[in-house]
């Protein structure tokens, strides 16, 4: 039995249609090793930066499975995806394969960038090794970003909030978002007026023109509308001493556009955005999709080019459908300099496919995928641009204008209709043909600032910027969207109070390690360890030295509470003292200057906060304690789950009061098995009802279900309550008494 390991089942469930038996196909689902969510223990960075990697919750099963079909196997092919995350996970399923000394077969590598039947078997006639530099340009990265993440959410958590965050790439992406933001306040409109108007030619054809200036007085623009409607009247009186309007200018030029590259990652997640209203972590979810199915080539690449063969193909589609005159092969010079030159565009599979996908959403994205890769190939499009000047015969106001475009020859706009635009067609007119005004209007407008960024707006300045990697841009909106730093309404990102808070502090503490510069360059070094021109550790030490140096020394910092005083007009409802900004979990808040002393709060509209009242009683847990702020006081608060008494220390003092009746009626009478000091009691958390240990959080105990009370005949775990078709299960989901029809072995003791 030959055995291929690929990530996903659906990739899994395409290639095994195209091998015929020759191999049993598994999918590993992802990463199977992960730093654990603890970085005391995750990275040994005086032992050289060794990460040190654990099972990833949840797929104990899965590893179990493919380490027995490895001890059955002649061949073991690992085909993960062909980038530098396929690589690394590739790299962890042979390490943990090697673990197994049953498994005796040889361990080889597969590559393909597009899951069709002669790509595969191609592939799997020409196996490598795993290539160590791609699999350690992931690890560092995952090792760097881990301490980044790690060093500065800690300080941040001490200096501004708890529970916040920040992070290598998504800090940097986040103080973007802020200087475009910090640019809108600044703004001070300017006044102007929007001239324009309707006139008619000699062959009664109406023409629309505007004036090419943009008046700042409103003088000037009583003096343009007074001339320029002077003929008009005098037409309207059948003076004929007026002077007339005119055609003054008239400029016609053929030009070309020539076709646009095939997409890259990042291409592709903006014209998504634009054209589909397509998020870019839904583009790539369902661009996913399209790879897995075998409809398109592998879509995480930043390079432009086409297989000789693919450009081949759609030579020939071209010439069949549309004509000679409409192919032409382009080559496109690639924008990143570490791109994959190898590497190929993201294309259809099958060129003469026109649809594809078993969704709107995957048929709409695969139709743009097609339509770029096609035209990539087309003639120019021919266009026939026209430019119109006209003015009273004086010429003694600002010139108007109308510009319009005609398509002489389509070329590759025939297909990539989405990016033609509207073509403005203007009326065939001569230079000194005598034009009769119908109106003209003057709008007073004001001078804008410059727009917030979207999604794909953003995708584009990081990219520009070299900031993060194709791969990266998905997560990267995904992460400061699900952290609050951004709000997004529409295609647009607000950023929102905290946000601005957390880049504030970020900018102003630490601006070497976001800013651009250091970014990219940090990008540059990683790309070099994939290319084996870096060494591993020298780069880690060379950021990591000096980066915890600077944090350690930031610890000094004082708390960053006060985000700036509030307006003279606004003072504490309490004690009428002047009012600070200070940021909470819901946004900022206006807080008095004398607290603790006062406690005095009001909403940034104005309007009086209530704080938590204090029930008269001592904290049991810290009440006692002496220093700078004194013991906590119990304090009423409301919470996701109702009412509830709490330390008014919180979170430095966790304590939380318990109903003494709620707790009778949640308590059961079963000793939990962990500490033995407990008892299993019901509580509710955000997925629902579960049991835990009143022992809490001492013991840290807990399962899904009521526990029954029984013992677990294979590994002593709690039985709970099961399901219909099992009334009783073990509590320990990798025992095989958990789930007797899906699992089977691979016991482990909860003791």
């Amino acid at each position: 039995m030959k055995l291929l390991i690929v990530e996903s089942p659906s990739k899994a469930k395409t290639i095994e249609k195209y091998l015929d038996g020759a191999y049993t196909v598994r999918a590993s689902v992802g990463h199977v090793r992960d730093l654990p969510k603890s970085n005391k223990d995750a990275i040994d960075i005086e032992g050289g930066f060794i990460p040190r990697y654990e099972i990833s919750k949840g797929k104990e099963k899965v590893v179990h499975e493919l380490k027995s079909l490895g001890e059955k196997a002649t061949e073991i092919m690992l085909a993960t995806d062909p980038d530098r995350e396929g690589e690394a996970i590739s790299w962890h399923l042979k390490e943990l394969l090697n673990e197994d000394k049953k498994i005796k077969a040889p361990i080889k590598r597969a590559t393909f960038h597009e899951i069709t039947k002669d790509a595969v078997e191609e592939a799997l006639k020409n196996p490598r090794d795993i290539d160590q530099n791609l699999v350690k340009a992931q690890e560092a990265r995952r090792v760097l970003d881990r301490l980044v993440g790690y060093d500065l959410s800690g300080i941040i958590w001490k200096k501004v909030r708890y529970g916040l965050s920040a992070g290598r790439v998504q800090s940097p992406a986040l103080r973007i978002i802020m200087e475009r933001e910090r640019e809108i306040r600044a703004f001070i409109p300017e006044q102007y007026w929007v001239l324009e108007g309707l006139w008619e030619t000699s062959k009664k054809n109406k023409i629309a023109l505007s004036c090419i200036e943009e008046p700042r007085k409103k003088e000037e623009v009583d003096r343009i509308l007074e001339l320029g409607n002077k003929p008009a009247r005098n037409a309207s009186h059948n003076d004929a001493g007026g002077e007339n309007w005119v055609i003054k200018d008239l400029k016609s030029s053929e030009q070309k556009r020539q076709p646009r590259p095939p997409f890259t990652t990042s291409t592709l997640q903006q014209t998504a955005s634009t054209r589909l209203g397509f998020s870019p972590s839904r583009t790539m979810q369902v661009a996913q999709k399209l790879y897995e199915s075998g409809f398109i080539s592998y879509m995480r690449t930043d390079s432009t080019n086409l297989s000789a063969q693919a450009q081949k193909q759609i030579i020939s589609l071209v010439e069949k459908q549309w004509g000679k005159e409409y192919a032409e092969i382009h080559f496109y010079k690639t924008k990143s300099k570490n791109a994959q030159e190898a590497h190929e565009a993201i294309r259809p599979t099958h060129i003469d496919q026109l649809t594809a996908g078993s969704t709107e959403e995957q048929k709409k994205l695969y139709r743009l995928i097609w339509e770029r890769a096609i035209s990539s190939q087309m003639s120019d499009a021919k266009l026939l641009k026209t430019k119109i000047t006209a003015n009273i015969e004086s010429d003694t106001i600002p010139d108007f204008t109308a510009n319009g475009s005609r398509v002489l020859f389509p070329g590759w706009l025939a297909v990539d209709t989405g990016a033609r635009g509207e073509d403005v067609e203007l009326p065939e007119v001569k230079i000194g043909e005598k034009l009769d005004l119908i109106e003209l209007n003057s709008t007073e407008k004001a001078t804008e600032p410059p727009n917030r960024y979207t999604e794909a707006g953003l995708v584009k300045e990081l990219e520009s910027r070299d900031i993060g990697r194709p791969s990266t841009y998905a997560s990267i909106m995904k992460t400061i969207e699900d952290r609050g730093y951004v709000r997004k309404e529409g295609r647009t990102l607000f950023p929102t109070d905290t946000g601005d808070v957390v880049s504030s502090f970020l900018e102003n503490n630490f601006t070497n390690y976001i800013s651009d510069t250091f970014t990219a360059e940090m990008e540059d070094e990683l790309d070099d360890i994939s290319n084996g021109k870096r060494d591993y550790v020298k780069t880690l030490k060379d950021f990591y030295t000096p980066f915890q140096k600077e944090v350690k020394e930031k610890e000094k910092l004082a708390k960053a509470t006060n985000m700036g005083e509030a307006p003279s007009d606004i003072l504490c409802p309490k004690c009428e003292s002047s009012m600070i900004v200070k940021l909470s979990r819901g946004g900022k808040f206006y807080s008095c200057s004398k607290y603790p002393e006062c406690d005095g709060a009001r909403t940034i509209e104005g309007l009086v906060l209530e704080g938590p009242k204090e029930t008269g009683e001592i904290c049991p847990t810290c009440g006692s304690k002496k220093g700078k702020n004194g013991g906590g006081k119990l304090v009423i608060r409301e919470g996701r789950f109702g009412t509830f008494i709490s330390c008014s220390r919180y979170p430095k003092c966790k304590f939380i009061k318990q109903d003494e009746e709620e707790i009778k009626k949640k308590m059961t009478d079963i000793t939990c098995p962990v500490c033995n000091k407990g008892k299993m009691m019901e509580r509710r958390g955000r997925f629902g009802i579960f049991y835990s240990c009143s022992n809490y959080p001492d013991c840290k105990n807990a399962i899904k279900a009521k526990p029954t009370g029984n013992i677990c005949e294979y590994c002593g775990s709690l039985m709970m309550d099961g399901t219909k078709t099992i009334p009783e299960r073990c509590s320990n989901k990798m025992c095989k008494n958990h789930n007797p029809h899906k699992l089977d072995g691979n016991l482990k003791s909860n003791k």
